[in-house]
């Protein structure tokens, strides 16, 4: 996290957003005199350093942050935050999940706040829900013991998704168009729809945010022709938004959508790999370029950008001759991979070099 982002969330948790001090039951102990004498300080000494803490306290130049350890089950997730509880799995959080495991537990606390009124649920997350799910799943996979180590917070809604936001801006796992949803969603809720008070209480340049909300606004079907919404980035995706909010071109984008929603289908079917991003993009602004995708050379392989990066140029008794295609976006472990796995199905139809 950079300074300016430090100092954000410094001036966020303690000045704004409604923080108010916690319950005299819920501050961190004192230093106990007992502690103090096991360091060989004077008890005068150390009377006069609790009161000096405790009017430090008192006046508010100090501020005491309560840690618990709760069962995630009592905690909800609040729906402000842009990240998608149910699109978390234990592929998405295996990295978390193994340093939480090397490190014997939670170590960074998540932000959570009071809830009233739910019998199920006594606190809910602002900022950590990799962490709650991965606790979670810890506790349902054979560490029942787990516990979720939580910072308690007094915040409003718009102050709690200002935290929210600023703990995503830095995770790669959180789609663009996951923050720009979110984005759509406060912008009425906390700032009543002016974009200007919103990006300067978000510390970002207003232009950037009007791009985040036009992002927003795509029509589902139009997402839906991408692989996954994933895909969409702000940058490239910004002239489709703006080809989707005019209302002369808008109906002939989602047309073009519903067509290359059925070529991703065919694609899927025949276990090719869906078009890309930036070739969905350029097909919705410019018209698809075939209605169905085209039959798949014989024995080749395409990557993930849908080009072939391998394929059998020719074959006879001396031997095999496989062409590896440039321009294909492939790394060198994929072709590795990729020839490997021709070698296995040439092999298999009785065509590889052991035949």
């Amino acid at each position: 996290m950079t300074k300016k982002q430090s100092d954000y969330l410094a001036d966020l948790l303690a000045n704004d957003g409604g923080a108010k001090p916690l319950d005299e039951a819920e501050r961190a102990p004192l230093p106990s005199p007992m502690a103090d004498r096991a360091n060989d300080r004077p008890r005068g000494m150390t009377l006069l350093n609790r009161e000096s803490a405790i009017a430090r306290v008192a006046s508010g130049e100090v501020r005491q942050v309560t840690q618990l350890l709760l069962d995630p089950a009592r905690v909800r997730i609040w729906p402000g935050n842009a990240r998608v509880y149910a699109h978390l799995t234990e592929d998405s959080c295996r990295e978390l999940i193994d340093s939480i495991l090397a490190e014997g537990g939670q170590k960074v606390p998540a932000v959570v706040r009071r809830v009233d009124g739910d019998p199920d649920h006594d606190y809910e997350v602002i900022a950590g829900t990799r962490r709650h799910w991965s606790i979670s799943w810890l506790r349902a996979n054979n560490y029942p013991d787990m516990v979720f180590l939580a910072q308690v917070q007094a915040l409003d809604d718009e102050s709690a998704f200002r935290l929210a936001d600023l703990e995503n801006r830095a995770r790669k796992d959180v789609s663009d168009l996951e923050r720009a949803r979110n984005y759509a969603a406060a912008l009425d809720a906390h700032y009543g729809g002016r974009q200007r008070r919103m990006a300067e209480r978000l510390k970002v340049h207003e232009s950037w945010l009007s791009r985040m909300l036009k992002v927003a606004r795509l029509p589902d079907v139009v997402v839906e022709a991408f692989a996954s919404p994933e895909d969409i980035q702000v940058k490239p995706a910004y002239p489709l938004a703006v080809f989707c909010a005019d209302d002369e071109t808008r109906p002939l984008a989602i047309k073009r959508a519903h067509i290359l929603c059925d070529v991703q289908v065919a694609r899927r079917s025949a276990g090719r790999p869906s078009l890309g991003s930036a070739d969905v993009i350029r097909q919705l602004l410019n018209g698809p370029d075939q209605a169905l995708p085209p039959s798949p050379a014989p024995y080749s392989v395409e990557s993930r950008h849908g080009r072939t990066m391998v394929s059998l140029a020719s074959q006879n008794r001396q031997g095999l001759t496989l062409r590896l295609h440039a321009g294909s976006g492939a790394s060198t472990d994929e072709l590795a991979v990729a020839v490997r796995d021709l070698l296995t199905q040439l092999e298999a139809d009785g065509k590889g070099l052991q035949a």
